[in-house]
């Protein structure tokens, strides 16, 4: 039996299942949930829902090997996956707009791992079958730089380095309005919004996040910035430039979408739905990444340039 034990002391306001996953490496989000489900994980003895919030002073508790981990059928899909490296420990892709990183509800097939497995004899298998290689993420919407891990070794050493924020992330963005300062930190908290769990908001009681940002152009109406993000928050880019006033053009879920072309000149607010309708996702994409080598212990850096739809839409709307 492999049993855990956490008494919670700093990190209230977190989910249990999220909180476990984070601090449990080898065991994937999907099992923790199936414990917590089947009360092989329990806060201060008694059974919870994996949303349950963690308060001051919880105690959880977790036995392992009470649920099996569900052997999932990854199907192989053929798919041209633009790799920017590969060893025998890591695969570095240039993911594109839409693809789905991991299997899962609404999304069985046709994603990067369905890719992966098909080109790929060997990925870690730390997080389960159906995010085999998944050290970390982007929104399906986001492009750029996704690093997979091939060995469980490999994995964990890169796991450690996320947690740790000794990876060096750049992200470019084209962003609603120009910006006062070019360049600057935005240091907001951010927690998941009680009126839409889908959602993050700056929230003083949420988890630190910190993104450093460099305004690279301005134009009349939207600027391209690069953005270094120093913590590693779900939606943290997106949630902080929002806060800024300068929200990520064409994202919908945090005001930079199409509701931002109107009260233009009526041509301007023509030519901005336009082009936001024909690049058709928030303009945000993975633009370098810096890690050590989990094998070799160099460092090594890696730059995915701005896809054409990416050009095409800056030189459309600079104007």
């Amino acid at each position: 039996m492999t049993f855990h034990s956490f008494v919670i002391e700093t990190e209230t306001g977190q989910r249990v299942d999220r909180f476990l996953s984070d601090h449990i490496r080898t065991v994937s989000r999907t099992r923790i949930q199936g414990c917590i489900k089947s009360g092989a994980a329990v806060v201060n003895g008694r059974q919870v829902k994996s949303s349950y919030v963690l308060e001051l002073n919880d105690r959880i508790e977790i036995s392992l090997n009470e649920l099996e981990e569900p052997v999932l059928d990854v199907r192989s899909e053929a798919m041209d996956l633009d790799i920017l490296f590969k060893d025998d420990s890591i695969i570095v892709i240039n993911k594109p707009a839409s693809l789905v990183v991991h299997p899962g509800v609404g999304h069985e097939s046709g994603t990067l791992v369905n890719g992966l497995v098909n080109q790929f004899s060997q990925l870690s298998d730390v997080n389960g079958a159906a995010r085999q290689g998944i050290v970390h993420r982007l929104d399906a919407d986001t492009s750029g730089i996704i690093l997979v891990a091939r060995t469980n070794e490999a994995h964990l050493h890169l796991a450690e380095q996320f947690k740790s924020r000794t990876v060096k992330k750049e992200y470019r963005s084209l962003t609603w309005g120009t910006w006062e300062d070019i360049s600057g930190k935005i240091d907001k908290n951010i927690a998941r919004s009680r009126s839409d769990p889908r959602i993050y908001c700056v929230d003083q009681n949420g988890k630190e996040s910190i993104t450093e940002y460099l305004v690279l152009n301005q134009y009349r109406y939207c600027s391209q910035v690069a953005f270094s993000p120093k913590t590693g928050r779900t939606h943290q880019i997106r949630v902080h430039a929002a806060w800024s006033g300068h929200p990520v053009f064409g994202d919908e879920k945090y005001g930079g979408g199409t509701k931002k072309c109107k009260g233009f000149l009526p041509d301007v607010t023509t030519n901005l739905s336009k082009a936001m309708t024909m690049f058709g996702r928030h303009a945000l994409h993975a633009y370098k990444l810096e890690i050590t080598h989990p094998k070799t212990g160099q460092q090594i850096n890696f730059t995915a340039p701005l896809p054409d739809a990416f050009v095409n839409l800056i030189e459309s709307i600079n104007v």
